[in-house]
Formats: C-alpha cells, structure tokens, sequence
C-alpha cells in the first residue's frame, strides 16, 4: 500500500505541474502578455509600472521560473480590480465553495444509493420503475434550468427561500440541490447496475444459504461488493464538481465561492486571480482524483497486487 500510495504522489505532483506549465502558457501565447493580462483601461505609466511588477519584460522562462517560484514563496501578486494579494481572495473564497461541494456531495449519497439498491432490488415492481423514471427525469434537466424553476417557485412564487449568498442554512436548500440533482440520477443509475452485476453472483446465494437475513445479505455482502464500483462514480461526481460543476450554480445564486470568483475575474479580466484560481482548482481536483485512487486502492486489494507487480 506505501508503494501505491508513493506512486499515486508523485502522479500528482507531474500533473500538477503539467497543469501549471499549461495554465502559464495558454495564458502569455494566446496574444501579447502585456495586452491580456493589464489590459487598454490604466495610464502609461501604470503599464510600465505593472509590466516591471509581473516581470513581462523578461524572457520567457525566467516568468516561468517565477512562476514556479511563487508556489513556494506565496507571492501570487495583486489583484487588478481589489488591490489586495491574490491568495488571501482565493482563500476567501475555498470554504463557501467546500461547504457547497460538501453538501451537494451528502445530500448525493444519501439519497443516490438508497435509490439505487431499491431499483435493483424492486427491478420487476412499481418501486424500481418509478426510482429509474426520476433518475432520467433528474438526469434530462440542465442545472441551470433546474436552478431558474426552482427561484420562480420557491423564492418568487411562495417566497420560502433565499436566493443570493450563504448567510443562514435555509441559503443552502437551492443550490444543493440543484448542484446535486444530475448527480443524483447518475450515481443511482450507476449504484443500481452495480447492484445488479452483484445480485447474481454465487456468494449471495451462499449467504442467504447460510441463514443471513435479506438485509444483512445485501448491506454486508451485496452492498460492500458494488460499492468499490460506487465509490468510483463518487470520486469521478465529486472532482467534476470541483472543477467546473459549481461555476453556473454559484454564479446563478451569488455564491461566494471558487466558481463566483472565476466568473467575475474573466469577465473583469482580472488576470492574477483568474490564474491562480484555476491552478487552485486544478490542485483541489488532483487531491480528490488521488484520494478516490487510495480510497479504491484499500477497497480493493487486487488492484494494490496490480500495480506491485
């Protein structure tokens, strides 16, 4: 396990810096450094002043030599539009973002997976019928539509619920659940076949034969066994929700969070932030990507024989 766990680290670390060669390059190849990133709107002298700040007058691998070096010394620069460092705005901005991810994350799990052990139990009943109705429903309907129907009748219809910011929990209800509605109806598709490849296998009939009750054979055996496929899904659902997935929702409902902040920084060509925002990103996606390996890794010890060998 230490030899994967090494192995899964040091992936890591060559992604990550692929993504940051990547991020710094698309950014100053795309057109004149100095255009992109200070823009037409400052004074000449204001110009001159940022271009020696930033280093543009360089050559091009000293910047990026500079910019490898500010992962280790924390200096990520200013921020054009507040003027404050560009890691304490980032930073504001993680725990709301989290706290969504979280959410929408909880609320997946614990509804997804019940749902989809009922289809595959109640495959030939109305249950299972109606469980997979709503999961095709759930999965037809973009975010952003689901987001829009739910303002109309919750917020402005009935007046129930807030709609911008994080100020109270009842500020959580919208995008949660419009943030977790598609993965809702993937992850129980996803749980129900699982369950299915599993329910058919000799090991729960040699279960049931030795007297187990039927919940105890699907939880302990039925369940434990699809779940490595189940945590998978989980592990893909919550790293695409970091990496984008929050982008529309936290714009939609004004939520202070990563997706907010990328938004309002392209459209503000506020360069620093947009940059080192998705580097955050990217990173946090990395982490999650490398948690769920560790995590399938436990799971499931062949894969551990696998990569050993």
């Amino acid at each position: 396990m230490f030899g994967y766990a090494a192995r899964t680290l040091l992936r890591m670390a060559i992604t990550f810096l692929v993504i940051v060669t990547l991020v710094f390059f698309a950014t100053r190849l795309s057109g004149d450094a100095a255009d992109f990133v200070l823009g037409d709107s400052i004074t000449q002298q204001d110009r001159a002043l940022l271009i020696d700040y930033y280093g543009l007058n360089e050559p091009i691998w000293s910047q990026y030599l500079a910019f490898l070096r500010a992962f280790i010394d924390g200096e990520f620069g200013l921020s054009f539009i507040e003027r404050r460092p560009v890691a304490q705005i980032v930073a504001e901005r993680l725990w709301p973002s989290a706290q969504l991810l979280l959410s929408a994350t909880a609320l997946t799990v614990l509804l997804a997976i019940p749902m989809g052990v009922a289809a595959a139990i109640w495959r030939d009943r109305w249950i299972g019928s109606a469980v997979m109705s709503f999961a095709f429903l759930a999965y037809a309907i973009p975010n952003f539509v689901l987001a829009i129907l739910m303002i109309l009748v919750f917020a402005y219809w009935l007046n129930w619920l807030p709609v911008v910011g994080n100020a109270t929990p009842l500020h959580f209800i919208m995008p949660t659940i419009t943030l977790s509605g598609i993965l809702i109806a993937a992850l129980t598709r996803f749980t129900r076949n699982a369950m299915l490849d599993v329910l058919g296998q000799d090991f729960m009939r040699t279960a049931r034969a030795k007297g187990l009750s039927e919940a105890a054979v699907i939880l302990r055996h039925g369940l434990r066994n699809a779940g490595i496929t189940v945590l998978s899904v989980v592990g893909l659902q919550v790293a695409s929700l970091a990496a984008a997935g929050s982008v529309v929702v936290e714009s939609i409902f004004a939520w202070p969070g990563i997706g907010d902040l990328l938004v309002n920084a392209a459209l503000r060509r506020d360069y620093p932030v947009l940059q080192f925002g998705v580097v955050t990103v990217a990173f946090a996606v990395i982490v999650i990507n490398a948690l769920v390996d560790l995590g399938y890794a436990w799971a499931d010890p062949r894969l551990r024989r696998t990569g050993r060998g």
